[in-house]
Protein backbone atom coordinates (compact mmCIF):
# COMPACT_ATOMS: atom_id res chain seq x y z
CA UNK A 1 0.00 0.00 0.00
CA UNK A 2 1.33 3.47 -0.87
CA UNK A 3 1.99 5.80 2.04
CA UNK A 4 -0.30 8.73 2.89
CA UNK A 5 2.48 11.07 1.80
CA UNK A 6 2.70 9.39 -1.62
CA UNK A 7 -1.08 9.51 -2.06
CA UNK A 8 -1.12 13.22 -1.23
CA UNK A 9 1.74 13.86 -3.64
CA UNK A 10 0.04 11.89 -6.42
CA UNK A 11 -3.06 14.10 -6.10
CA UNK A 12 -0.95 17.12 -7.08
CA UNK A 13 0.47 15.49 -10.24
CA UNK A 14 -1.71 15.30 -13.35
CA UNK A 15 -0.84 11.88 -14.87
CA UNK A 16 -2.17 12.96 -18.27
CA UNK A 17 -0.17 16.19 -18.47
CA UNK A 18 3.35 16.73 -19.77
CA UNK A 19 5.34 19.40 -17.97
CA UNK A 20 8.31 21.50 -19.01
CA UNK A 21 11.41 20.70 -16.97
CA UNK A 22 11.15 24.04 -15.18
CA UNK A 23 7.50 23.44 -14.23
CA UNK A 24 8.21 19.84 -13.21
CA UNK A 25 11.01 20.89 -10.86
CA UNK A 26 8.77 23.55 -9.30
CA UNK A 27 6.01 20.97 -8.81
CA UNK A 28 8.43 18.42 -7.35
CA UNK A 29 9.56 20.98 -4.79
CA UNK A 30 5.94 21.54 -3.72
CA UNK A 31 5.13 17.87 -3.08
CA UNK A 32 5.14 16.33 0.42
CA UNK A 33 8.63 14.93 1.08
CA UNK A 34 10.34 12.37 3.25
CA UNK A 35 12.47 13.41 6.23
CA UNK A 36 15.73 12.58 4.42
CA UNK A 37 17.27 14.42 1.46
CA UNK A 38 15.76 12.52 -1.46
CA UNK A 39 17.66 11.82 -4.67
CA UNK A 40 16.21 13.38 -7.82
CA UNK A 41 16.26 11.38 -11.04
CA UNK A 42 15.26 11.74 -14.67
CA UNK A 43 14.15 8.56 -16.42
CA UNK A 44 14.09 8.22 -20.21
CA UNK A 45 12.23 5.56 -22.13
CA UNK A 46 13.80 5.02 -25.55
CA UNK A 47 12.25 3.75 -28.77
CA UNK A 48 15.11 1.33 -29.31
CA UNK A 49 15.28 -2.45 -29.60
CA UNK A 50 17.65 -3.45 -26.76
CA UNK A 51 18.58 -6.61 -28.65
CA UNK A 52 20.32 -4.58 -31.37
CA UNK A 53 23.92 -4.22 -30.19
CA UNK A 54 24.55 -1.31 -32.58
CA UNK A 55 21.84 0.74 -30.89
CA UNK A 56 23.03 0.77 -27.27
CA UNK A 57 22.85 4.29 -25.84
CA UNK A 58 25.62 5.06 -23.37
CA UNK A 59 27.99 7.88 -22.51
CA UNK A 60 29.32 10.16 -19.82
CA UNK A 61 28.64 13.76 -18.86
CA UNK A 62 29.74 16.19 -16.18
CA UNK A 63 26.73 17.68 -14.37
CA UNK A 64 27.39 21.38 -13.66
CA UNK A 65 26.22 21.06 -10.06
CA UNK A 66 27.23 17.48 -9.36
CA UNK A 67 24.94 14.78 -7.99
CA UNK A 68 25.01 15.86 -4.36
CA UNK A 69 26.85 12.70 -3.38
CA UNK A 70 30.49 12.52 -2.33
CA UNK A 71 31.82 9.76 -4.55
CA UNK A 72 34.56 7.44 -3.35
CA UNK A 73 37.10 6.75 -6.10
CA UNK A 74 39.60 3.91 -6.21
CA UNK A 75 42.43 3.70 -8.75
CA UNK A 76 44.19 0.56 -9.97
CA UNK A 77 47.69 1.70 -10.89
CA UNK A 78 51.34 1.36 -9.91
CA UNK A 79 54.58 3.32 -9.79
CA UNK A 80 54.47 7.08 -10.17
CA UNK A 81 50.79 6.91 -11.15
CA UNK A 82 50.02 6.06 -7.53
CA UNK A 83 51.51 9.36 -6.39
CA UNK A 84 49.60 11.30 -9.07
CA UNK A 85 46.34 9.55 -8.16
CA UNK A 86 46.73 10.34 -4.46
CA UNK A 87 47.57 13.97 -5.22
CA UNK A 88 44.45 14.21 -7.41
CA UNK A 89 42.21 13.08 -4.56
CA UNK A 90 41.77 9.34 -5.06
CA UNK A 91 40.39 7.67 -1.95
CA UNK A 92 42.18 4.33 -2.38
CA UNK A 93 45.13 3.60 -4.70
CA UNK A 94 46.85 0.30 -5.35
CA UNK A 95 47.83 -2.53 -7.67
CA UNK A 96 47.70 -6.26 -7.04
CA UNK A 97 46.81 -5.85 -3.35
CA UNK A 98 43.80 -3.65 -4.22
CA UNK A 99 42.64 -6.15 -6.85
CA UNK A 100 42.83 -8.92 -4.24
CA UNK A 101 40.90 -6.78 -1.77
CA UNK A 102 38.04 -6.21 -4.23
CA UNK A 103 38.15 -9.85 -5.30
CA UNK A 104 37.69 -10.75 -1.65
CA UNK A 105 34.39 -8.87 -1.48
CA UNK A 106 35.34 -5.31 -0.52
CA UNK A 107 33.07 -2.91 -2.41
CA UNK A 108 33.15 0.35 -0.47
CA UNK A 109 33.60 2.67 -3.47
CA UNK A 110 31.52 4.35 -6.16
CA UNK A 111 33.91 4.61 -9.14
CA UNK A 112 36.92 2.55 -10.22
CA UNK A 113 39.65 3.98 -12.44
CA UNK A 114 42.51 1.97 -13.94
CA UNK A 115 45.58 2.63 -16.06
CA UNK A 116 45.76 0.61 -19.31
CA UNK A 117 48.72 -1.46 -18.10
CA UNK A 118 46.62 -2.70 -15.15
CA UNK A 119 43.64 -3.90 -17.16
CA UNK A 120 45.01 -7.39 -17.81
CA UNK A 121 44.89 -8.00 -14.03
CA UNK A 122 41.79 -5.91 -13.36
CA UNK A 123 39.86 -7.88 -15.99
CA UNK A 124 39.56 -10.82 -13.60
CA UNK A 125 37.23 -8.64 -11.53
CA UNK A 126 34.78 -8.49 -14.43
CA UNK A 127 32.22 -10.81 -12.85
CA UNK A 128 32.27 -8.72 -9.68
CA UNK A 129 32.42 -5.18 -11.06
CA UNK A 130 30.58 -5.67 -14.36
CA UNK A 131 27.08 -6.40 -13.00
CA UNK A 132 27.41 -3.38 -10.69
CA UNK A 133 28.46 -1.03 -13.49
CA UNK A 134 31.81 -0.44 -11.80
CA UNK A 135 34.20 -2.01 -14.30
CA UNK A 136 36.73 0.54 -15.63
CA UNK A 137 35.93 1.32 -19.26
CA UNK A 138 37.82 3.38 -21.87
CA UNK A 139 34.53 4.77 -23.26
CA UNK A 140 33.66 6.09 -19.81
CA UNK A 141 37.10 7.62 -19.41
CA UNK A 142 37.92 5.35 -16.48
CA UNK A 143 40.69 3.45 -18.26
CA UNK A 144 43.34 6.09 -18.85
CA UNK A 145 46.93 7.08 -18.18
CA UNK A 146 45.69 10.52 -17.14
CA UNK A 147 44.42 9.37 -13.77
CA UNK A 148 44.45 12.90 -12.36
CA UNK A 149 41.91 14.12 -14.94
CA UNK A 150 39.71 11.05 -14.50
CA UNK A 151 39.58 11.56 -10.73
CA UNK A 152 38.95 15.29 -11.06
CA UNK A 153 36.08 14.72 -13.51
CA UNK A 154 34.41 12.22 -11.18
CA UNK A 155 34.75 14.51 -8.18
CA UNK A 156 33.28 17.40 -10.21
CA UNK A 157 30.17 15.39 -11.05
CA UNK A 158 30.98 13.20 -14.04
CA UNK A 159 28.46 10.38 -14.34
CA UNK A 160 28.11 7.46 -16.69
CA UNK A 161 24.78 6.44 -18.19
CA UNK A 162 23.75 3.36 -20.14
CA UNK A 163 20.51 2.03 -21.54
CA UNK A 164 19.21 -1.00 -19.62
CA UNK A 165 17.64 -4.20 -20.97
CA UNK A 166 14.23 -2.49 -21.19
CA UNK A 167 15.60 0.48 -23.21
CA UNK A 168 15.41 2.84 -20.26
CA UNK A 169 18.00 5.22 -18.82
CA UNK A 170 17.89 6.42 -15.21
CA UNK A 171 19.89 9.55 -14.55
CA UNK A 172 20.55 11.00 -11.06
CA UNK A 173 20.58 14.82 -11.37
CA UNK A 174 20.94 15.86 -7.75
CA UNK A 175 19.26 16.06 -4.37
CA UNK A 176 15.92 17.57 -3.39
CA UNK A 177 17.81 20.12 -1.31
CA UNK A 178 19.35 21.57 -4.49
CA UNK A 179 18.09 24.95 -5.65
CA UNK A 180 15.47 24.65 -8.43
CA UNK A 181 17.83 26.20 -11.00
CA UNK A 182 20.54 23.68 -10.14
CA UNK A 183 18.19 20.77 -10.79
CA UNK A 184 16.96 22.38 -14.01
CA UNK A 185 20.49 22.95 -15.33
CA UNK A 186 21.60 19.43 -14.38
CA UNK A 187 18.46 18.00 -15.96
CA UNK A 188 18.99 19.82 -19.24
CA UNK A 189 22.60 18.69 -19.43
CA UNK A 190 21.55 15.10 -18.71
CA UNK A 191 18.87 15.00 -21.42
CA UNK A 192 21.16 16.69 -23.94
CA UNK A 193 23.81 14.04 -23.22
CA UNK A 194 21.33 11.24 -23.91
CA UNK A 195 20.26 12.88 -27.18
CA UNK A 196 23.89 13.33 -28.26
CA UNK A 197 24.55 9.65 -27.57
CA UNK A 198 21.94 8.66 -30.15
CA UNK A 199 23.30 5.80 -32.33
CA UNK A 200 23.51 6.62 -36.05
CA UNK A 201 21.43 3.55 -36.89
CA UNK A 202 18.41 4.73 -34.89
CA UNK A 203 15.63 6.12 -37.09
CA UNK A 204 12.67 8.25 -36.06
CA UNK A 205 12.11 9.71 -32.62
CA UNK A 206 14.37 8.14 -29.98
CA UNK A 207 12.95 9.71 -26.80
CA UNK A 208 9.66 7.90 -26.15
CA UNK A 209 9.07 9.16 -22.59
CA UNK A 210 10.78 11.35 -20.00
CA UNK A 211 9.88 11.69 -16.35
CA UNK A 212 11.18 13.40 -13.23
CA UNK A 213 10.90 11.99 -9.72
CA UNK A 214 12.52 11.99 -6.31
CA UNK A 215 13.13 8.87 -4.25
CA UNK A 216 9.68 8.83 -2.66
CA UNK A 217 7.59 10.81 -5.16
CA UNK A 218 5.37 9.82 -8.09
CA UNK A 219 6.80 10.39 -11.54
CA UNK A 220 6.15 13.69 -13.30
CA UNK A 221 5.91 13.33 -17.07
CA UNK A 222 8.17 15.69 -19.03
CA UNK A 223 7.65 17.14 -22.48
CA UNK A 224 9.83 15.61 -25.18
CA UNK A 225 8.91 18.01 -28.01
CA UNK A 226 11.84 19.86 -29.51
CA UNK A 227 14.52 17.87 -27.71
CA UNK A 228 15.58 15.99 -30.84
CA UNK A 229 16.43 17.69 -34.12
CA UNK A 230 14.12 17.19 -37.07
CA UNK A 231 17.02 15.73 -39.04
CA UNK A 232 17.65 13.09 -36.39
CA UNK A 233 13.99 12.01 -36.53
CA UNK A 234 13.80 11.57 -40.29
CA UNK A 235 13.31 8.02 -41.46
Amino acid sequence: MPSKRYVEAAKKVDPKASYSLDAAVDLLKQLPHAKFDETVEISAGLSIDPKKTDQVVRGTVILPHGTGKVRKVIVFCKGEKEILAKQAGADIVGGAELIDKVNGGWMEFDVAVATPDMMRDVSRLGKILGPRGLMPNPKAGTVTDDVAKAIKDVKLGKVEFKMDKLSNIHFVIGKLSFQPQQLIENGRVAVEAVVRARPASVKGKMLRTLSLASTMSPGIRLKTDGLESDAAQEE
